[in-house]
């Protein structure tokens, strides 16, 4: 059983759901700008690099300040695969077994690969006029190089005349983001980031909102430039968004669980979903899925909710009785549900 499933997830990998938290590639790889090729400013990049990647796995400004990665500090290269010069950045390979192994060592949450997909609304404000910036503009490569710097998986919208017209700046960032929803549908994207960025006496500033789900974060950014808003706003979502996927290392417990509502397509979609938690398939009953995790509870129902899976209540049957000596003749016993399961369906 085993052996057919993993075979067809094989088969199916290529394929995806609409709204799915999406592999953020090239996760453990980190450009930072060098001004040449001397030991000294290569040592520098090689520190910057560091602190990207740790910032991009914590989601934390402070983690590589943590006294049990001293090691790490002064020597970053323990966990580098290869590195070079390339467009005067130094491009870092980090291995991601060397480096996960000692962020947990040292006793530090991390965010995995699987991150949700976010649409990004980003209006540009000038003296010369206002324009949407869409996935095939110049404008693009900022917001794209941002999000990739900054472990974010971007999407633009196509910025099309009817895009262009409905995108001011009451819609994108009102309380009520329904507007914004409806017309973000046909993306498939896990959140909604909303924009509005303006040049003045030559510096950028933005005022920016993300949704997911029905949470929102919000926050301001400022740069020098589009590239260096662009990178400053990035950083600050991530910041906002990784607390709620990290596994802190002790807080996982081994827990149960069901989905209901499974199909072909979601076998591939369920894989890369759970990795984070060592997810180990145990049953295939038709459409029912049983798979047993190491996680949270919390952070395994913020991880589902990026498919949009709801969670369902366990039935009765799958619940513990517990006697109640104490009752009366004929009294039902207590129900006390399990607390090491949880149920969720499409």
């Amino acid at each position: 059983m085993r052996l057919s499933v993993r075979l067809m997830i094989f088969c199916l990998s290529f394929l995806s759901l609409s709204a799915l938290a999406a592999p953020v590639a090239g996760l453990y790889q980190v450009r930072e700008p060098v001004a040449d090729e001397q030991p000294e400013s290569r040592d520098a990049a090689m520190q910057k690099a560091l602190q990207t990647l740790v910032l991009r796995l914590t989601g934390d400004a402070r983690a590589l300040q943590n006294p049990a990665l001293e090691g790490l500090r002064k020597d970053p290269q323990q966990i580098v695969s290869q590195y070079g010069v390339e467009d005067n950045a130094l491009v870092v390979e980090f291995d991601p077994a060397s480096t996960d192994r000692q962020l947990r060592q040292a006793g530090l949450a991390l965010w995995g690969a699987n991150r949700p997909a976010i649409l990004t609304w980003w209006l540009s404000e000038s003296p010369e006029g206002s324009q949407l910036i869409g996935e095939s503009q110049n404008a693009s490569a900022s917001l794209r190089d941002a999000a990739r710097h900054r472990g974010l998986p971007l999407r633009l919208p196509l910025a099309d005349l009817s895009e262009q017209a409905l995108a001011s700046a009451d819609v994108l960032l009102a309380n009520d983001p329904q507007a914004l929803r409806e017309v973000s549908e046909r993306y498939g994207a896990d959140a909604l980031l909303a924009v509005r960025a303006n040049e003045s006496g030559g510096k950028w500033q933005a005022i920016w909102r993300v949704w997911l789900g029905d949470e929102r974060e919000q926050g301001k950014a400022e740069g020098a430039d589009l590239d260096a808003l662009a990178d400053a706003l990035m950083l600050a979502v991530a910041e906002r968004l990784a607390p709620r996927f990290v596994v802190k290392p002790g807080a996982a417990q081994s827990l149960t669980l069901v989905i209901e509502g499974a199909d072909l397509e979601r076998f591939a979609a369920l894989e890369r979903l759970l990795e984070p938690f060592a997810a180990r398939l145990q049953e295939i009953d038709g459409q029912r899925l049983v798979y047993q995790v190491s996680a949270s509870p919390e952070q395994l129902r913020a991880q589902l909710a990026l498919a949009q899976l709801q969670e369902v209540s366990e039935p009765l049957d799958a619940a513990e009785s517990v006697d109640n000596p104490e009752g009366t003749a004929g009294e039902a016993p207590q129900v006390k549900p399990r607390t090491d399961q949880l149920r969720f369906r499409w």
